[in-house]
């Protein structure tokens, strides 16, 4: 495909809307057609009040995500994408797989596999993963919903499933200090794209 997919990761508090747009800004000053999109809610907007208000259990949470997902690939990111257009996501799959997987103990096996149908096996080129202790996430979020109400030890499972799946695929991740400033994290991303931006 023409376009080039990135993401932004980490817990609630860590930055990453901010850097999201910060990026898109960058990118269309060089020039670039991009378009900046988010989930929940990038493929249903009416799913992300119900995700983040109502109490769910947590199979009926990861296949509403599920489904938010695979409308905003095939909507959103695709079509875009097909067009040459950088996409920026302030969130995608990552964050289910530390959510739901790591943080409420769903079977990965089965996250993945419901995975692949939604996304239709669509990975992000690069994945920026803002990392920060969940001390520290819990304190900058100042009015939590449903999910930032889920409790430290919640947070500190889903930190070390980002970890995790940082490691395992160190070629797509970049492992950011979410502690720095604003501008010191969005230097260090503009910095790593530098391969890529003509």
């Amino acid at each position: 495909m023409a376009g080039v997919f990135l993401t932004l990761e980490g817990l609630d508090g860590a930055g990453k809307s901010t850097q999201a747009r910060l990026l898109a800004q960058f990118l269309a000053e060089k020039g670039l057609k991009v378009h900046l999109t988010h989930e929940p809610g990038g493929g249903l907007p009416g799913v992300r009040g119900l995700l983040l208000g109502e109490e769910l259990s947590p199979e009926a949470e990861y296949l509403l995500f599920s489904a938010d997902r695979a409308e905003h690939v095939r909507r959103v990111i695709l079509p875009a994408l097909q067009r040459g257009v950088w996409v920026v996501s302030d969130r995608y799959l990552d964050s289910s797989l530390a959510y739901q997987g790591y943080g409420r103990g769903l079977p990965l096996p089965w996250l993945q596999e419901v995975a692949r149908m939604a996304t239709l096996g669509l990975k992000p080129r690069l994945t920026f993963l803002l990392d920060l202790p969940p001390e520290e996430a819990l304190r900058r979020v100042k009015d939590p919903d449903r999910l930032e109400r889920s409790g430290l030890d919640f947070f500190r499972r889903v930190r070390e499933g980002y970890l995790r799946l940082a490691e395992a695929e160190p070629e797509r991740f970049l492992l950011l200090d979410a502690r720095k400033g604003v501008e010191a994290v969005q230097e260090e991303i503009r910095a790593h794209l530098q391969a890529l931006v003509p």
